[in-house]
């Protein structure tokens, strides 16, 4: 892994707050400014070369996309502003519309929230009933602990692929075989796990899959979301403009384009979206599995180290993803995150938008690490070095 590719870690900062963004290597940030350098022109709509060669690599995206995560056609990709605008679209362009007052939507308290509040809002609304899946003492999701949840009243199954706080990997193809085996839709928030570990939608046959570029060595302001053609064929559009039309007049009637441009109006995010080509190309230069096995080998090297020190409660030790929860004990956690920033470590602090975690974790508040490929055990170790200290409040202060 070539730390050299980075020009953030030139600053001396040890970056651990990968769950929430990635540092972007020179590739991203190169294809980024060339865009607005040499041919700044806008997407779909111009017919000159400088738009054609837009539009060009702007398609190439959604279908480096595609390959990524196995798709089955590129117009199951949109391209939207990131994970939580994807899910929104989801929720209220088609569940909205073809669940019922009564339907359940099944979820767990682990969720972030931007997978958990757009169906509050529709239960609001529509009066649909959100139900919890039982976490185990792990906080992680079993099969038989979602079959135990499922009535027949039960239409959605909503879940993380690999939670934000926890880290653990649920098992989705296992959920979504019983799901599907019950006319059960399965929508995935992928924002942890597409950029850690392989994720083939059509062998993990899910519904909906969200996710963001930004977590991915990617730009901010960008996301994707994929679905089955046949089910995203009949999502609304909650966003109407130029650029998803055909045609409109002056009697009011229109008409829509199809898949992927009717769900993507307005001029998109052109430079985010070119930028999130080469993070993707990037990452397959490395190799996906070649990051998993990086980042699962810096957790388990991080919670020995961890675990050596007698200040220190870890509460997700056992979890498959690259993430650890923990805090210094009886130090609120935005204040080891205080100290930490001040030896140039960075840290997440809080609840991290999950805030339904506590009521199963018994927990406000922790500290997050989350690594990603550019992270190193020489890192973890002057991490340790740091809270190896037993006047950390004071130093917080």
């Amino acid at each position: 892994m070539n730390r050299d590719d980075f020009p953030m870690l030139k600053n001396n900062v040890y970056y651990f707050d990968n769950g929430a963004t990635t540092l972007k290597p020179k590739e991203v940030i190169a294809s980024t400014v060339d865009y607005y350098e040499n041919y700044s022109g806008n997407a779909h709509r111009g017919d000159y070369d400088i738009s054609l060669k837009v539009d060009n690599v702007y398609e190439n995206v959604r279908e480096k996309v595609r390959a990524f995560i196995n798709a089955e056609d590129a117009s199951e990709i949109i391209f939207t502003s990131g994970a939580t605008q994807s899910i929104n679209m989801v929720v209220n362009g088609f569940f909205k519309h073809n669940l019922k007052k009564g339907d359940e939507v099944l979820i767990t308290k682990a969720e972030h929230a931007s997978l958990a509040l757009p169906w509050f809002v529709l239960e609001k609304e529509i009066g649909i009933v959100i139900k919890y899946i039982e976490l185990t003492n792990d906080m992680e999701v079993t099969l038989d602990n979602v079959k135990k949840s499922i009535t027949n009243r039960t239409k959605v199954i909503a879940l993380a692929h690999v939670t934000n706080v926890m880290g653990d990997i649920r098992p989705i193809k296992e959920i979504s075989k019983y799901a599907h085996a019950n006319n059960i839709y399965v929508v995935v928030d992928g924002a942890q796990s597409i950029p850690h570990i392989k994720c083939d939608v059509k062998d993990l046959d899910i519904d909906f899959l969200a996710f963001s570029a930004h977590k991915m060595l990617g730009p901010t302001g960008v996301g994707v979301l994929y679905g089955k053609y046949e089910l995203l064929d009949k999502v609304i559009p909650t966003n109407v403009g130029g650029g998803m039309n055909t045609i409109f007049t002056s009697l009011n009637e229109y008409n829509l384009k199809g898949l992927p441009w009717r769900l993507e109006a307005g001029t998109p995010n052109i430079a985010g979206v070119i930028g999130f080509g080469s993070a993707i190309d990037y990452i397959n230069k490395i190799g996906i599995d070649s990051i998993s096995k990086h980042c699962a080998e810096l957790k388990r090297y991080a919670v020995s180290k961890l675990s050596n020190l007698n200040n220190i409660d870890v509460y997700n030790p056992n979890t498959e993803g690259s993430i650890i929860a923990f805090n210094v004990r009886n130090i609120f956690s935005q204040d080891t995150a205080i100290y930490l920033n001040k030896h140039k470590i960075c840290v997440r602090a809080g609840n991290h938008c999950a805030k339904l975690l506590k009521e199963s974790l018994g927990i406000n508040n922790t500290c997050r690490i989350s690594f990603y490929l550019y992270n190193t055990k020489e890192e973890i170790d002057y991490l340790i070095k740091v809270l190896d200290n037993e006047n950390i409040l004071e130093e917080s202060l």
